[in-house]
């Protein structure tokens, strides 16, 4: 009675046993796919982040291309007018040249000097207003332009007598402080001269 009890007993085990090695692989297949996935997620975030440095490279390029500034020195008759009404009696001798041609000069170099040369010294700013017609009202040592680091222009004034004034303006700028120039703009030194910015 004991040995056919025991048979059927033996085979039982194993079967489990299949069973879990059957249930055992197939996650473990699932799981290598699931990381391909994974690392291929990767490659187009790098790929959507190359792009993005050579517009960075690219912008600070077009300012920097520009340099070439000029100046258009010459006769302003508005402006002429306008400093009359402000200066009163005293400046009723001055008459507005009948004519002169506007001069271009290329703004090289940190710094360009605007005054009048000293027949003393010899001494001539690199914008000279005593040639004719020579404007009176400006100083030796009117103002300087300097350059700013990135190209472009500013204006300063040397603590001139009569000031300088822009873009029409009434009020003259401070001296020995720095201002901005953009491209077109007006500086305006002595009885009628003006000197327009200009960007090449």
């Amino acid at each position: 009675l004991q040995a056919p009890a025991q048979t059927p007993a033996p085979p039982a085990p194993p079967q489990p046993r299949a069973d879990d090695d059957w249930l055992l692989p197939p996650p473990s297949q699932h799981q290598p796919p699931q990381a391909p996935p994974q690392h291929q997620g990767p490659p187009p975030q790098q790929q959507q982040q190359a792009p993005q440095p050579p517009p960075q490279q690219f912008q600070p390029q077009p300012p920097q291309a520009p340099r070439s500034w000029s100046a258009v020195v010459g006769p302003d008759r508005a402006y002429f007018m306008a400093m009359m009404q402000r200066s009163g009696p005293e400046a009723t001798g001055l008459n507005l040249p009948a004519y002169s041609p506007d001069k271009h000069l290329p703004l090289q170099g940190n710094q360009i000097s605007i005054g009048r040369r000293r027949h003393s010294t010899g001494e001539s700013p690199d914008i000279d207003l005593s040639v004719p017609p020579e404007d009176p009202g400006v100083s030796h040592q009117h103002a300087v332009l300097v350059q700013q680091p990135d190209g472009s222009w500013a204006v300063v004034d040397q603590n001139s007598t009569n000031g300088t004034t822009i873009n029409g303006g009434e009020e003259p700028i401070q001296p020995y402080v720095p201002v901005q120039l953009q491209d077109g703009d007006r500086v305006h030194v002595g009885a009628w001269t003006t000197i327009t910015i200009r960007q090449d």
